[in-house]
């Protein structure tokens, strides 16, 4: 197990407990990778680390997740590595069945569902957003789907000479670089396959700040992929930032020229509205509520990054590969 942690003093001792649990016959390790946190993320690793011997820890002083993930690869000694990160829970089988389906089907990597759930309103509502076609369209790890080949699937369970031929993660992509590692591991010819027989309970981010920066980090980045790659892209992921221009150029329109410009973001406003109903099914008001605002916060987060990444990022990518 190869954890990338950084402040993550709410969720790492319940996210190991889960891996320590597992119903897995074989011999498992757990290394955490420690960032710089300025919680007591530390404090409690370092607890862990005392508490059972197959804990332990390993320094990350830049603080970037595919450097942690680098690093805890380096110290793992197993022949499988299962990536899980410091706020997600492990179904009691994770491990068993990833195991399995890597012997049953040849892949390269096998993932599941990013099954998000919340501990208040705000964080349900994100939840329902992250797990809804309105919120992140046809992405079977979101929203689930039949078992087979996949683009990318979330985190990933992976046979080590895998990552070893591809040297690991690309340390350049500070966000996108799960994208990254399985699109070079299609290229190389192997096989990315998605099971809803896996799943990993996730905790959203717990304001509209951090959710946003979330996903602005995730249109930057994604777009840094599409330029590194060309070809890697698709109408998916053009969706959030045509929102954007559309919405703006329909308030432009709308403010200068005609009203009928404001049909654009109106138009908007009302699809995410009623798109919140059926997401929110079964949830309390409070949590219905909120989810209009996560979708957009995604939506337009998500476009913006997308549109403001700027090509010198994707051009420094690019010059350290080589």
């Amino acid at each position: 197990m190869i954890m990338p942690v950084l402040n993550e003093e709410r969720h790492l001792r319940e996210s190991v407990r889960h891996i320590l649990a597992q119903d897995y016959a074989g011999a498992l390790e757990v290394v955490i990778a420690l960032g710089p946190s300025t919680d007591r993320t530390d404090e409690i690793a370092a607890e862990l680390v005392a508490e059972d011997p197959r804990v332990h820890t390993v320094p990350n002083p830049t603080g970037r997740t595919p450097a942690a993930l680098n690093a805890a690869i380096k110290a793992s000694r197993h022949p499988i590595v299962v990536r899980v990160d410091g706020h997600g829970m492990l179904s009691a089988d994770y491990i068993a069945t990833a195991v399995r389906l890597l012997e049953e089907t040849g892949a390269a990597n096998v993932g599941g569902i990013m099954h998000a759930e919340g501990e208040n309103a705000w964080e349900r509502a994100v939840a329902a957003a992250m797990t809804s076609k309105i919120g992140v369209g046809n992405a079977a790890f979101h929203t689930g789907g039949e078992a087979g080949p996949a683009e990318t699937v979330y985190l990933g369970v992976f046979r080590r000479e895998i990552l070893e031929r591809q040297s690991g993660y690309n340390e350049e992509f500070i966000r996108a670089q799960d994208w990254e590692l399985n699109f070079r591991i299609r290229e190389a010819g192997g096989l990315i396959w998605f099971s809803p027989e896996l799943k990993v309970s996730y905790r959203p981010r717990p304001n509209v700040r951090e959710l946003a920066k979330q996903y602005r980090n995730y249109g930057r980045w994604r777009h840094v992929v599409s330029r590194y790659h060309s070809g890697s892209i698709n109408l998916r992921y053009l969706a959030p930032p045509a929102a954007v221009l559309g919405i703006v150029a329909g308030a432009v329109v709308g403010a200068l020229v005609h009203p009928v410009g404001w049909l654009v973001p109106g138009g908007y406003a009302a699809a995410i509205a009623l798109g919140s109903i059926p997401a929110g099914k079964g949830l309390d008001a409070a949590a219905r509520a909120r989810i209009p605002l996560a979708l957009a916060t995604m939506h337009m987060s998500w476009g913006w990054g997308f549109l403001t990444s700027p090509k010198s990022l994707a051009k420094k990518v690019i010059a350290s590969r080589r």
